[in-house]
């Protein structure tokens, strides 16, 4: 009889060895090699080498950093130029101003770095657009780059932050400030543009010939398959730009209607005939940009150790 065991006392039919609880294997420990003497001594004279050659770099960077520091105080007119331009009171007086100012540039860097995002993406789209019928598209996504990548970002700061003001349209397009941001984004959407145009067609054909014999479009290709990869192809160079807008965010106190942190250095400047607060706003913007460089250079070097050789396919 199959089945479970009935009341008269039949047999139930044994389950099948596939339903049998298994019982878990003991796991094989592969001793450890010894280490012979000859690798131990090679070791070991490695981690020599090592501390030998930090204790070289660190002594050398002394050495050198010493040379200058005396070579610098030893200049006949060092004391005016510590007054001048080192001078702790008025770096004291003057930090709360420049601090306040780089909140400016930091909500300018913000709001220009992601409309920059976009739309240099989008002209980056444009112009990798295949057939005839995208002709006109692809036409003005060039004229786009040619003309702001061409122009000098200064110039475009004073053509609008400054004329576009002056025609009167009423509301927020008499604001210098916002136009100043305009000028920034359509002078680094045309670079942005082209880091993506050259992320995209790193992208090797056959993956987008691969998702179209999945049955997706061009449209889904482009998002789940191309730009993905070609974002990861490209972000270090995305991450200098960034570096690079956030310096440049403070040309916009050439119109004079905001109180940035190069403004703000000016205006404290002007008061004690000092250049400290310059120098203040320098230590303040290298303090954000030098740890964004370090990151930068961080993840280009994961990115290309990650890679590693790789074929022409």
């Amino acid at each position: 009889m199959t089945g479970p065991a009935s009341a008269g006392g039949d047999l139930a039919t044994p389950a099948p060895p596939s339903l049998l609880p298994r019982r878990p294997r003991p796991r094989r420990t592969v001793p450890a090699r010894p280490v012979s003497q000859r690798q131990q001594e090679r070791d070991a004279y490695r981690r020599r080498q090592s501390r030998r050659s930090a204790l070289v770099a660190a002594l050398s960077t002394l050495v050198v950093l010493g040379a200058l520091v005396v070579a610098v105080a030893s200049l006949p007119r060092w004391p005016l130029v510590a007054e001048r331009f080192f001078d702790l009171d008025q770096a004291r007086a003057s930090l709360p101003d420049v601090a306040r100012g780089l909140l400016v540039n930091l909500r300018l860097l913000l709001a220009c770095g992601a409309a920059i995002t976009l739309l240099g993406l989008l002209v980056a789209v444009s112009r990798t657009l295949q057939g005839p019928v995208w002709f006109p598209v692809r036409l003005l996504a060039a004229t786009f780059t040619d003309v702001f990548r061409g122009l000098p970002l200064i110039l475009l700061i004073l053509l609008l932050g400054l004329g576009v003001p002056g025609l009167r349209l009423g509301g927020v397009f008499d604001s210098s400030l916002v136009w100043g941001g305009v000028a920034l984004v359509l002078s680094y959407s045309a670079y942005v543009a082209e880091v993506f145009r050259a992320g995209i067609e790193s992208v090797h054909p056959s993956q987008r010939m691969a998702a179209r014999s999945l049955g997706l479009g061009a449209p889904q290709t482009l998002r789940h398959v191309v730009l993905p990869q070609a974002v990861r192809r490209v972000y270090a160079p995305l991450l200098n730009d960034l570096v690079s807008l956030m310096k440049d965010s403070g040309l916009v106190s050439l119109l004079g209607v905001t109180t940035d942190a190069v403004r703000a250095a000016s205006i404290d400047s002007a008061r004690s005939f000092n250049y400290t607060p310059y120098v203040v706003a320098g230590v303040l913007f290298l303090l954000l940009t030098v740890p964004l460089t370090r990151l930068t250079d961080a993840l280009s070097y994961r990115a290309s150790h990650r890679r590693g050789p790789r074929s022409a396919v």
